[in-house]
């Protein structure tokens, strides 16, 4: 039964590696990654942010908020400025811009005056890639960062691609289907040293808990040793 079983696994992550496309085959000149708090990015495609930046694409990083209710016992003010710090050494030692966009950790709100407001930042940055959080997760942050990222694309008519990807898949991101990977091997290190600046976050811990079983998986999917993985989003075309 488990030689069975494994046969059956092995025939799936085959099949899946036969028809995955490479992200990067884009040839992309221009990046916005965006995630709802400090270490989002840096969490779930900065892999892929590093691998950009080596080919000679712009790369930003989004925050739609500073982290303001992420650490236990401080107020708003005192997470905030701890996590905007964070944010700051990871872009010093690595050159990716970021932007924080204005909205509070734990209220974020998707209404009409969001709506314009990620639309005006996407149009001024002009990017052709845009990477957000899978809008089915169990953090309201992480849904409202990906509902607000589709109607900007919605409504500047398709002028980029958009890409969805994960983070802690199981816990948070759910009924995840990939339909593209990028192979960070050679960035993985780079992805790990940035996202571990983050440490009023307990990233340390959270490397061995998510990230290398998520992107074990993902590089024996796509036939590498690590990846990334995402799904592309696709608007239907009418004749």
């Amino acid at each position: 039964m488990k030689k069975f079983l494994l046969l059956i696994a092995m025939c799936i992550i085959a099949c899946t590696a036969a028809t995955a496309q490479d992200l990067l085959a884009g040839n992309y000149k221009k990046a916005l990654i965006i995630g709802a708090h400090p270490d989002d990015p840096e969490s779930m495609a900065y892999g892929t942010a590093l691998r950009l930046k080596q080919m000679g694409c712009e790369v930003v990083t989004v925050y739609l908020t500073r982290g303001e209710a992420g650490i236990e016992g401080k107020t708003h003010d005192e997470a905030a400025a701890i996590r905007t710090a964070e944010c700051e050494k990871v872009t010093q030692m690595t050159g990716i811009r970021h932007i924080f966009l204005n909205q509070i950790d734990g209220s974020t709100e998707v209404n009409k005056q969001r709506y314009a407001e990620m639309k005006a930042l996407i149009e001024q940055e002009n990017p052709d890639l845009v990477i957000t959080h899978w809008p089915i997760d169990s953090h309201r942050d992480h849904r409202a960062a990906a509902l607000l990222t589709y109607d900007a694309w919605r409504f500047t008519g398709h002028k980029f691609d958009l890409f969805y990807t994960e983070v802690m898949t199981g816990l948070q991101t759910t009924n995840f289907n990939p339909t593209h990977y990028v192979d960070i091997t050679s960035t993985r290190q780079g992805k790990l040293d940035a996202y571990l600046v983050h440490v009023s976050q307990g990233t340390d811990g959270n490397v061995k808990k998510y990230h290398d079983t998520m992107e074990a998986m993902r590089g024996l999917e796509f036939q590498c040793k690590w990846a990334e993985a995402f799904v592309k989003a696709i608007w239907p075309r009418v004749e």
